[in-house]
């Protein structure tokens, strides 16, 4: 879909449907709100008195759609809540523009216009606006013989806003906006597609063609690589599945080339879980489990989107290297076993209790690869880890761990400004006990209790002393319902968080 900015008002856009964010107060007495007066006016004043019969106050999340019977260009109006005006934020005016462009496409509107209200600044508006039209108009239908709705698709929408006309802010903001959603779109894809069509060699190979871009460098090393290096947990995942293991490795790298200042700069590493499908291997999970676990490489597949964005719009003056270790667990007569003893890249030996707990073991040999190629200023892991993380945050929040509270504190704030929802959570050092092993260095799974815990402090210990944030994003990695600019199925989530991070910082 085509997004611009427009300076026209909603009442003359020539478009199938015009969509006004409004807040509570706007609903009152004429003047509270321009935009609004200027499209009742031109529908003969009726659209304050049918909100009034309909019951639409402006309450966050709420919309209301009419038919404008001729009065104006457009067949459709939409009003959408943002809440009371002193206390809305911007995240209601992204998830307004995501339900407007599931609207259009609902009554097959073509093109909209999509009106900002004004109230958080030209940058800032222009993005939200443009992320939550490109995603809520996002549908992944590839492998149905005859597509949903095949007509009712949207060509263009329009971003309108009189005071942000010829507004060099909005300009940014949207572009930003545009390619945080395609970065977005593309970890969705990733996470939706079949396993069957994205073993840990076709991830490399989409990643490799997605991610030709400038500034971008993706290196795909294979099992004797992996081996080369050391990477006995990494392996022992693998070793179950026919299908060969990949090392992915994506490195930004800023203008002036690595030799210029910016360039020598300390990186930012991103690490990313890519099991592409993951049965539990002997510790095989139960069939209704196992339905949705194509989609437990949703963490590579925020960091491949994130770097894209990276690369193309926000392009910071210091690099940023990413690191996937993808595999599928499966049980076969190779497979790890319950009992066995692996030894990591760090040299820690790790019994296994639960081959279940694989991603861990993954997280951990890449995780350490990446501390000792990089030498980085935090490294960053993202992974759909435990089921025991949404048991305590839901299926809504991202679960944040780190061995530095500063860090912590940059990737939640990130989060916030991106409209994601992280929470801090505590690294407690009793529950390493869940992991003491009789014959090992450690086990790889412990008691069901602080199970979130247990799996990040395990991936502590093969940081070396770096500063490290882990993210565990097992209940928002999927949505189960379509619903603002989220669709159901693969989420992107952690996209628009290591995006905004990166722009946080210096180098």
């Amino acid at each position: 879909m085509d997004i611009k900015l427009a300076p026209s008002s909603l009442a003359e856009s020539k478009v199938g449907l015009v969509a006004l964010p409004v807040f509570e107060e706007d609903l009152g007495k004429k003047g509270a709100a321009a935009e609004f007066d200027a499209l009742d006016g031109a529908l003969g004043g009726v659209l304050r008195d049918i909100a009034r019969q309909e019951g639409f106050t402006g309450k966050t999340g709420s919309k209301l759609l009419v038919h404008s019977h001729g009065k104006i260009a457009a067949s459709h109006v939409l009003l959408l809540g943002l809440g009371a005006r002193g206390k809305a934020e911007l995240e209601a005016l992204r998830k307004a523009a995501g339900s407007a462009a599931k609207e259009g496409t609902r009554v097959n509107a073509g093109k909209l216009a999509f009106a900002v209200p004004g109230a958080f600044g030209a940058f800032d508006e222009a993005r939200a606006a443009a992320e939550g039209l490109q995603l809520g108009a996002y549908r992944y239908d590839k492998w149905r013989s005859k597509k949903d709705e095949e007509k009712k698709e949207l060509k263009a929408a329009f971003v309108t806003s009189p005071e942000h006309k010829k507004n060099a802010d909005a300009d940014a903001g949207l572009a930003l906006g545009l390619a945080v959603a395609e970065g977005v779109c593309f970890a969705r894809d990733l996470v939706n597609e079949p396993a069957m069509f994205l073993t840990p060699t076709l991830l490399a190979q989409a990643a490799q063609k997605k991610l030709k871009v400038p500034g971008l460098t993706v290196t795909v090393h294979d099992r004797k690589k992996i081996e080369q290096l050391k990477m006995g947990m990494f392996l022992g995942v693998a070793q179950g599945s026919r299908e060969e293991p990949k090392l992915i490795e994506i490195k930004y790298t800023p203008k002036g080339g690595a030799r210029g200042a910016a360039g020598k700069a300390q990186p930012l590493a991103l690490v990313g879980k890519a099991i592409t499908f993951d049965s539990g291997g002997l510790s095989l999970k139960p069939a209704d489990a196992m339905v949705d676990m194509k989609t437990d490489m949703a963490g590579s597949a925020a960091v491949f989107g994130a770097m894209l964005a990276i690369a193309t719009q926000v392009k910071p003056n210091f690099p940023v290297h990413a690191y996937v270790g993808a595999a599928e667990n499966m049980p076969s007569g190779t497979a790890y076993r319950p009992g066995d003893v692996l030894t990591a890249r760090n040299g820690k030996t790790v019994e296994i209790t639960n081959t279940d707990a694989e991603g861990r073991l993954v997280l951990g040999d890449v995780l350490n690869y990446a501390v000792e190629q990089s030498k980085p200023r935090c490294v960053i892991d993202l992974a759909t880890l435990t089921g025991a993380c949404i048991v305590a945050l839901g299926m809504h929040t991202v679960g944040t761990w780190s061995n530095e509270d500063e860090w912590a504190g940059k990737v939640v704030a990130a989060s916030k400004s991106a409209g994601e929802s992280f929470w801090h959570m505590p690294l407690i050092e009793e529950v390493k006990d869940n992991l003491k092993s009789p014959i090992a260095d450690m086990k790889n799974s412990g008691a069901r209790w602080g199970g979130a815990i247990s799996a990040a402090l395990f991936l502590r210990e093969f940081v070396e002393g770096n500063a490290w944030v882990h993210l565990d994003i097992a209940g928002p990695s999927t949505s189960d319902k379509d619903a603002g600019y989220h669709a159901k199925g693969g989420s992107g989530v952690g996209v628009r968080t290591l995006v905004d991070l990166v722009r946080s910082l210096e180098a």
